[in-house]
């Protein structure tokens, strides 16, 4: 099975981050599994930090068109499936409308592996602009009696990328809003966004207390290995029935894709 990892990050200017992916990938696949890392074009951002553009829906949904792209790609050349590794969830639903290949969110496969990990869980993220939609989303998916809400970290993308060599002060942070959270009724936590989540696992932190932390890499990883399996057994692909599923025709997509984009470089 060959996996197309898609972030929202330009990888190569995040290396540590890019180390934690590495890393991972290696101890969670299945063996078999193949992960091709991919990020965002050089230069799509200003900084290192994606979280300065897409805590804007416009902005958000402009970059959102790299994966869009990256999607057909991957299909076209032969891969089984599609990871799109950041918690919005950023042309998830769009992306499924364009290939057969299964196409997997870190956000939604996150969200379901803690509604069945607790009754109530919520998300304690790095950008406090995203709450709204991951609240959002969270309905859409159809988890809303069982989501406490998204709750701000309070610390940003250069404290918690510290945390990497020195991950004491995001600990302890994290375990104050966790332990805060608990009188809410929180029962599962999702980190976000994916840097907090690979400062965790590198880290080590599982749960705190009786609070589990979900590994939204992992979460994704397994949702992706599990839908290309029931693809390649059973048959079973994207519906193609409303204007939230059918497919637009190969054709068109090419012509729109010269008349807004023109050529493109492939991304690293």
């Amino acid at each position: 099975m060959k996996l197309w990892h898609q972030s929202f990050t330009v990888l190569d200017r995040v290396p540590a981050y890019r180390s934690v992916l590495e890393h991972e990938f290696r101890r969670l696949a299945a063996p078999g599994t193949e992960v091709v890392m991919h990020g965002m074009d050089p230069g799509t951002y200003l900084s290192a930090y994606p979280g300065e553009d897409i805590r804007y829906l416009h902005v958000q949904g402009l970059h959102a068109q790299q994966i869009l792209r990256n999607v057909r790609q991957a299909e076209r050349e032969g891969y089984d499936g599609f990871m799109i590794s950041t918690l919005p969830d950023a042309g998830l639903v769009e992306a499924r409308t364009l290939v057969d290949i299964p196409v997997v969110g870190y956000g939604q496969s996150s969200m379901h592996v803690a509604a069945m990990s607790g009754y109530r869980f919520g998300i304690i993220c790095m950008i406090k602009e995203l709450a709204p939609l991951y609240e959002a989303n969270v309905r859409r998916y159809g988890l809303g009696g069982q989501f406490v809400g998204a709750h701000w970290l309070g610390m940003e993308f250069a404290e918690v990328s510290q945390g990497y060599d020195d991950p004491g002060p995001v600990l302890e942070r994290l375990e104050a809003k966790v332990h805060e959270l608990a009188a809410l009724g929180i029962e599962v936590v999702i980190p976000g966004e994916a840097v907090l989540n690979a400062v965790l696992q590198r880290a080590g932190l599982r749960r705190i207390g009786d609070v589990p932390i979900v590994d939204g890499l992992a979460a994704t990883l397994k949702t992706a290995e599990m839908m290309v399996d029931l693809h390649k057994l059973t048959g079973l692909s994207h519906a193609r029935v409303s204007y939230f599923s059918k497919r637009p025709p190969q054709g068109r997509l090419d012509e729109l894709d010269q008349a807004y984009f023109g050529p493109r470089s492939a991304a690293p």
